[in-house]
């Protein structure tokens, strides 16, 4: 428990990581930073807030299938079922049992509000924030989501953690595309899990090759954190991975159709990026695979719907089969209507 006063550095820090621009295209980021910096500005009434973590720790190394490069990584939150779909109901439970018995009015949040969630679990002693920008708690390392009950009850506070990452720069370290200018810093624009997720467009050409297999999201900086030896694999049955996402072939990924899509990410926290962008960036995966065997499916992609997907597909095509690619090149270039598209044409018969 911690009061909502009790993180009084994050606005200045909030703005600076808005000032240079390191949110990318999270406008909402921008639109909503009074809000995120004064708990009390989304709801005057609050006294105490009571912040929450369940333990979504995974029971192999995450890492491992990055060697898998036939196959599509996708993050440790999202191999069960959405976490949205779980906490929140427990933090309603939890919050009308408060009432029940002390009384007062309460409000609770699950990474759907304007709530700066870390530095509050930091003041109300759950852990600190690691030098990867993350929580880390002494007994569940990196794996834990977040949830807050917001109450105008006056709760006695609990000490905040301080930082115990010491000289450890691990979690710097392993980012595959540097997107740590300083410890404890993130731009956004260079996170694979920003560029898998949140970025709606075209991923950038330059990170395109560090991004591998990761299809959704990315675990390395929260993996190689040490204090991770005391964590135990989440207990949680629906976030237990499902056998269906743990290491899904890019060949059956790609050949995914909306209804598909849907049938296979049900309940899974992947359906809120759509079927375009996941290909997206399973497209960059096959670019990545470096097989042959994959050829067909980036060639058929050319011709999708969705200009996101055909632009994915011809960066792989170029990387798998250079003369395939010129010699779709001469029937499909002319045809593109969209001009960032046009461009990807350009750029890959170009290289």
């Amino acid at each position: 428990m911690t009061r909502p006063d009790a993180i009084p550095r994050a606005a200045a820090g909030l703005r600076a990581f808005l000032e240079a621009g390191s949110h990318g295209d999270m406008d909402w980021m921008a639109r909503n930073a009074d809000r995120r910096a004064d708990p009390r500005t989304l709801w005057p009434d609050v006294h105490t807030i009571v912040m929450l973590g369940v333990n979504y720790g995974p029971d192999n190394d995450p890492l491992a299938i990055l060697n898998e490069r036939l196959r599509g990584a996708i993050s440790v939150y999202a191999l069960g079922e959405d976490y949205h779909d779980l906490i929140k109901p427990r933090l309603k439970a939890l919050a009308r049992m408060l009432v029940d018995k002390a009384g007062g009015d309460v409000k609770v949040f699950v990474d759907t509000a304007p709530v700066m969630e870390k530095p509050l679990a930091q003041a109300a002693g759950l852990g600190w924030q690691g030098k990867h920008t993350n929580l880390v708690s002494r007994t569940h390392g990196s794996w834990l989501f977040l949830g807050a009950i917001f109450t105008t009850l006056e709760l006695p506070p609990d000490p905040p953690e301080v930082d115990h990452c010491g000289s450890c720069h691990a979690c710097l370290d392993v980012c595959p595309t540097a997107a740590f200018p300083a410890p404890y810093q993130l731009d956004a624009r260079r996170c694979i899990s920003y560029l898998t997720i949140e970025h709606k467009g075209p991923i950038p050409h330059a990170l395109r090759p560090a991004i591998g297999n990761r299809i959704y999201g990315c675990d390395d900086c929260l993996a190689v954190c040490p204090w991770n030896k005391f964590a135990q694999a989440g207990r949680e049955t629906k976030l237990a991975a499902r056998a269906t996402l743990r290491a899904p072939a890019l060949a059956e990924l790609a050949r995914l159709d909306d209804t598909a899509f849907r049938i296979l990410f049900a309940k899974s926290a992947v359906k809120r990026i759509g079927r375009a962008r996941l290909l997206r960036n399973v497209l960059i995966a096959i670019g990545n695979a470096g097989d042959a065997s994959l050829v067909p499916e980036a060639e058929r992609l050319l011709e999708d719907a969705s200009p996101i997907v055909r632009g994915a597909a011809i960066w792989a095509l170029g990387r798998l089969d250079r003369a395939r690619l010129k010699m779709r090149a001469a029937e499909r270039r002319a045809a593109e209507i969209d001009a960032d598209i046009a461009a990807e044409w350009d750029a890959a018969c170009a290289e």
